[in-house]
């Protein structure tokens, strides 16, 4: 028996076929991983460390909207909010979290043991619990580490060597971040007991408490100022840089983008290669590595930034032996 079918019932037929397509395609096309980025900072503070982590992704062929997604929170500078937001990206499957600090890494760690964990610190993780060891972190985390807080007495030997005549020191500290602070507190009163030098601890966990804590060092007399290493004030080195000048107070920081913004000078690691590490961490996850067996990374380079411009304004001269060691001097 022959069947005719007509030209409206073979276009009706070819069309519920044509539809029936994409559904095909999508189904075998691969899942692509999500990243969960947890920062405690926010987006707007974040442009220059945020371009590092895609950088060091694209390093290892991962681009953001074609093969990786990226589910962002930022908590904007609200601690609380970082164990709601670390749950929240638990909760959506992620395949890992990236943590670029040391708060958001706690509380990522807080929400989950089995997700991977990518984490960034300024402090000894194995002291802060992340991991078991640095060699074998032991769990879903690991990560990398600078020297920021272990170079916290090398900061104060500098800043004591530009300012000698100052027997007081401040200390900015984030008690946001409590963990952080008390390393950063402990670090700096060992040093200050060998040279002989007083601290004076000032905690500041907003913009306006950044500026009541240089106006209380003013009132004081204090003559120098160390700032400690947080997130909170890296993101705010045009306003420590402001307050520098307006109160002409010699302040050194451990990050660059301070000096370059107008402080004095910096001790540190760079924050950019930082968060470029990270990227390249987070990659090495993702293409399967078992966090638990990937050694926690410990950058090593320190980097001595100088303002002459800021020096001048602030009347005082660096110690040759000090400029001698300079990686960079902005005149």
């Amino acid at each position: 028996m022959t069947v005719t079918i007509g030209r409206r019932e073979l276009l009706a037929a070819l069309g519920g076929a044509a539809a029936l397509w994409p559904l095909a395609a999508r189904a075998q096309q691969p899942k692509v991983p999500v990243i969960g980025f947890l920062e405690r900072k926010s987006a707007r503070d974040s442009g220059q460390t945020l371009a590092a982590f895609h950088r060091g992704l694209n390093e290892a062929a991962f681009i953001e909207g074609q093969n990786v997604a990226i589910e962002y929170r930022w908590a904007e500078n609200l601690h609380d909010r970082l164990p709601m937001l670390a749950a929240d990206l638990v909760q959506r499957k992620v395949a890992l979290i990236a943590a670029p600090d040391t708060a958001s890494a706690l509380a990522a760690k807080a929400a989950t043991t089995t997700i991977p964990i990518v984490f960034n610190t300024s402090a000894d993780p194995v002291a802060l619990g992340l991991v078991a060891s640095l060699n074998r972190p032991g769990g879903n985390v690991t990560g990398i580490t600078s020297l920021n807080t272990e170079v916290v007495s090398k900061r104060l030997e500098l800043l004591h060597e530009v300012v000698p005549k100052a027997s007081t020191i401040g200390l900015l500290v984030n008690q946001a971040d409590p963990q952080l602070a008390h390393v950063n507190i402990a670090g700096i009163q060992t040093a200050s007991r060998s040279l002989g030098l007083q601290i004076l601890v000032l905690n500041a966990s907003s913009n306006d408490e950044i500026d009541e804590a240089f106006a209380a060092l003013a009132r004081q007399g204090i003559g120098a100022l160390v700032v400690t290493a947080d997130s909170h004030f890296n993101a705010r080195s045009q306003q420590l840089a402001a307050l520098v000048l307006r109160y002409a107070l010699p302040a050194i920081s451990p990050i660059r983008e301070f000096t370059v913004a107008g402080g004095l000078f910096s001790y540190g690691t760079s924050l950019v290669g930082i968060y470029r590490q990270l990227g390249a961490y987070t990659a090495k996850i993702l293409k399967g590595v078992n966090p638990a067996e990937l050694p926690v990374s410990q950058s090593t380079k320190v980097e001595l930034s100088i303002n002459l411009r800021t020096a001048k304004l602030l009347g005082l001269s660096f110690p040759l032996a000090v400029l001698g060691r300079a990686d960079e001097v902005i005149e």
